[in-house]
């Protein structure tokens, strides 16, 4: 079976069109009608219905769009597998990082790539999970770092375990709260508090722990997915951090943030995971991403 003809009934069907599924493959009409013909003789049978100005796939269309779609993506994969192989080097790391292993690893990544494996190419995406998974599973990323908490597990991810950091509360070394212990909760309130989106199950575990008012949705008055943008805001503002003391490392070996002992002590942090497609056959690069990940993502 021809790829190409599979490859062309796939644009067809995503566009609806002959003529915009040609000017697409940059293919003639009569050329993708010969492709398509092609096809159905191959298999048999109609793929396609002519309804008036519209083209609607038959029921025996519709089974091989959904085949079509795995055998073309799985032959792209093999391609670039193959070109991996011949390229003389390591080829290319596309990984999505969430907002805690972003501000973890991001900066370190890049400086450990550029020193060590300066030809790997590297694109590190950033962004909502829901954003980062559609790019996954279209194969625009290879590999995910997230909180495995803002993730539901599915058939086709495979999710592997990573460390689990400890979460907290960090101020500016001249807060109000500084050197102050412990700080009932309450007292946290008074200022603003700043958070990345934080997961269902985080956010009953701090109403669980600290009562209703720790609900995120009341609580927290500063939010966003870039980690590195609270953390400067906690460093210029009264305002205070709620989430992986890690993030804050920097600034607090540097003496200009420090964590708050709040009572009763904040229990659990963020999980983190690899998440990959499965059955996807990575490439031999990303054992690089794996080691730095193993080794960095820690307290």
């Amino acid at each position: 079976m021809n790829l190409k003809h599979l490859a062309h009934l796939l644009a067809l069907a995503e566009t609806g069109s002959f003529s915009r599924a040609a000017e697409q493959l940059h293919l003639t009409q009569s050329a993708l009608s010969r492709s398509i013909q092609a096809l159905e003789d191959e298999l048999g049978g109609r793929l396609l219905d002519r309804i008036g100005k519209r083209n609607e796939l038959t029921p025996l269309g519709q089974t091989v769009v959904t085949r079509a779609r795995r055998i073309v993506l799985e032959a792209a994969d093999l391609q670039r597998s193959v070109e991996l192989l011949q390229q003389g080097d390591l080829g290319s790391i596309r990984v999505g990082l969430g907002s805690g292993p972003g501000a973890l690893l991001m900066t370190p990544l890049l400086q450990h790539m550029a020193r060590h494996h300066p030809r790997v190419r590297v694109s590190i995406s950033r962004g909502s999970t829901e954003l980062q998974l559609g790019q996954l599973r279209a194969r625009q990323l290879d590999a995910l770092v997230i909180d495995v908490r803002r993730i539901a597990p599915a058939p086709d991810l495979t999710i592997a375990a990573l460390a689990e950091l400890r979460g907290g509360f960090v101020c500016r070394a001249g807060h109000p709260l500084a050197g102050v212990a412990p700080v009932p909760f309450q007292r946290l309130l008074a200022y603003p508090l700043v958070s990345t989106p934080l997961s269902d199950e985080v956010a009953r575990l701090l109403v669980d722990h600290y009562g209703a008012v720790a609900d995120p949705a009341q609580m927290v008055t500063l939010q966003c997915e870039e980690v590195a943008s609270l953390i400067d805001t906690v460093a210029e503002t009264d305002a205070i951090f709620l989430g992986i003391v890690a993030a804050a490392r920097p600034g607090i070996e540097a003496g200009t943030l420090t964590e708050i002992r709040v009572h009763p002590p904040l229990r659990g942090g963020a999980r983190f995971a690899y998440v990959t497609l499965a059955g996807r056959t990575e490439a031999p690069v990303m054992a690089i991403l794996r080691r730095f990940v193993d080794e960095r993502l820690r307290d």
